[in-house]
C-alpha cells in the first residue's frame, strides 16, 4: 500500500462545509491538510481564527492548528493525502440548470494530483449521475482511485455538533471505494449507512427539496391567513399545540440560503422540468418578499417612509449572507420606500448600519433575519414591526 503524508485533504476545505469537516478529523487524530485557494481564509485559518460561525470550532481550531491540520494553497497536498474530500459541488446558470461542465474542469484539473492507493470523495451536493461521470475521468487517466459519494447532511453553523449524531451516507462506485471511505467517516459518525451513488445523490437532493418544499407550505398558509385578513400564527399555534399530526409544520419565514432553492431547481433538471412541486414552492418562496411589499403598500405609505430591515443573514444567527431573500426584499422596497436601511450583527458591509441608528431612523421595520440579538427588542419597539417570522410572538402584524 501506498505510503500518504495526510491521512485526509479537504479540497475547498475553508468554507461553511470543509472546514468543520476538516476540524473534525483533526480532533480525532487524523493527520488533515486542506488545499484552498482563498488567500484570506487561508491566513485567518492559519492564525487560528474561524472565517465564519461555526459552533465549537474556534477551540478546536486553535488546538489543532499547526499540528494535526495544515493548510495551504498547494495543489500538493492533493498527491500526499490517502482520501481527498471534494468541496465543490454541482453549479447551476443563471437560468438555474446543472452545469456539469465546470465540475468536470475541476476534476480534470485534479487528475495530475491524483496517486495509485488514494480514495477521491465527493461532498457537496451533485446533480445525479456525476459521480459516475467523475469516476470516468479517473478511469480514461489510467489512475488507480477509488470514487466515492459521502453527502454532507448537516446544518451549517452546527455541523461539528451533528457530525457526532447524525449516521453518514457513504456510496462507493466500487466494495473498495466503500471500505475506504466507510473507514475514514467512521473516525467521525455514529453509524454509516450504504448507498449506491445515485441513490446517495438522490437521498441528498430530496433532503434539501424536501425542506424547501416544507418551507414553502408554511409560507403559502401564511400568505392565505394573510389575504383572508387574520394572522397565521394565531392558526399555527392552535393546529401544533398537543396535535402530533402537524409536528412537521415549519413557521414561516424566508427559505432561501446556498443550498435549497439551487437543489431543488437541480432536481427538477435531472427530471426534464416535472418536477410541479419543486416549480410550485420556488414560486412561493421566492414571491413571500414580493408578498410582503404588496400589504405593506396596502398598509402604510411607503413613498413617504424609512423602512429598516433587521438582519440580511440567510438565517438566523448565521453570518452567511448567500442567496438571502433579505437582498431581494431591499431591492423591491428601494422602488417602493423613501429609503431603506440595514442592519445586521454578524455581517459587516459598507452600506449596512448600526442597529441603533436603524431603530431610530426607520418609521417601519421588517425582521429579515430573526437573530436572538433582536428578541429583546420586543418590548421596546414603539414603532411598527413586520414579524413574518413572530419573533416576538405577536404574530407577523401585516394585516
Amino acid at each position: 500500500m501506498a505510503e500518504f503524508r495526510y491521512d485526509v485533504c479537504v479540497v475547498g476545505g475553508c468554507g461553511h462545509v470543509g472546514l468543520p469537516l476538516a476540524l473534525s478529523f483533526a480532533r480525532e487524530g487524523l493527520s488533515v491538510s486542506v488545499y484552498d485557494i482563498d488567500e484570506e481564509a487561508i491566513a485567518t485559518v492559519r492564525a487560528g481564527r474561524m472565517p465564519f460561525m461555526e459552533a465549537g470550532a474556534g477551540a478546536i481550531l486553535r488546538d489543532v492548528i499547526g499540528r494535526s491540520l495544515e493548510v495551504a494553497n498547494d495543489p500538493g497536498m492533493v498527491a500526499a493525502s490517502r482520501h481527498i474530500i471534494v468541496i465543490i459541488g454541482t453549479p447551476v446558470d443563471e437560468h438555474l440548470n446543472p452545469t456539469f461542465h465546470a465540475m468536470r474542469r475541476f476534476f480534470v484539473s485534479l487528475l495530475p494530483h491524483l496517486k495509485d492507493g488514494q480514495c477521491l470523495i465527493l461532498r457537496s451536493t451533485v446533480f445525479p449521475g456525476a459521480t459516475a461521470k467523475v469516476r470516468e475521468l479517473v478511469e480514461a487517466s489510467g489512475r488507480d482511485v477509488r470514487v466515492a459519494f459521502c453527502p454532507e447532511r448537516v446544518a451549517e453553523g452546527h455541523a461539528i455538533e451533528e457530525f457526532a449524531t447524525l449516521p453518514q451516507i457513504v456510496a462507493g462506485c466500487d466494495d473498495e471505494a466503500f471500505a475506504m471511505a466507510a473507514e475514514l467517516f467512521g473516525r467521525i459518525s455514529r453509524s454509516i449507512v450504504r448507498l449506491e451513488p445515485v441513490e446517495a445523490e438522490l437521498s441528498k437532493i430530496f433532503t434539501n427539496a424536501w425542506r424547501y418544499i416544507q418551507f414553502a407550505t408554511a409560507n403559502q398558509f401564511f400568505m392565505m391567513a394573510t389575504d383572508f385578513g387574520v394572522d397565521f400564527y394565531r392558526i399555527f399555534e392552535a393546529m401544533t399545540r398537543d396535535y402530533p399530526r402537524m409536528a412537521g409544520l415549519p413557521r414561516g419565514g424566508f427559505a432561501a440560503g446556498p443550498c435549497l432553492l439551487k437543489d431543488t431547481m437541480q432536481l427538477a433538471a435531472a427530471y426534464e422540468n416535472h418536477f410541479a412541486l419543486g416549480h410550485a414552492a420556488m414560486l412561493v418562496n421566492e414571491g413571500l418578499p414580493n408578498f410582503i411589499v404588496r400589504h405593506l403598500k396596502g398598509k402604510y405609505p411607503l413613498g413617504t417612509m424609512s423602512v429598516g430591515i433587521l438582519g440580511m443573514a440567510f438565517k438566523a444567527d448565521s453570518d452567511d449572507p448567500r442567496e438571502s431573500l433579505s437582498y431581494k426584499l431591499r431591492k423591491i422596497l428601494e422602488y417602493e420606500a423613501r429609503e431603506v436601511l440595514c442592519t445586521d450583527p454578524h455581517i459587516e458591509a459598507p452600506s449596512f448600519l448600526p442597529l441603533d441608528e436603524v431603530l431610530s431612523r426607520a418609521d417601519l421595520l421588517i425582521i429579515g433575519a430573526p437573530h436572538r440579538e433582536y428578541r429583546a427588542l420586543g418590548p421596546t419597539v414603539a414603532k411598527p414591526v413586520i414579524d413574518i417570522w413572530n419573533l416576538f410572538g405577536k404574530g407577523a402584524a401585516l394585516t
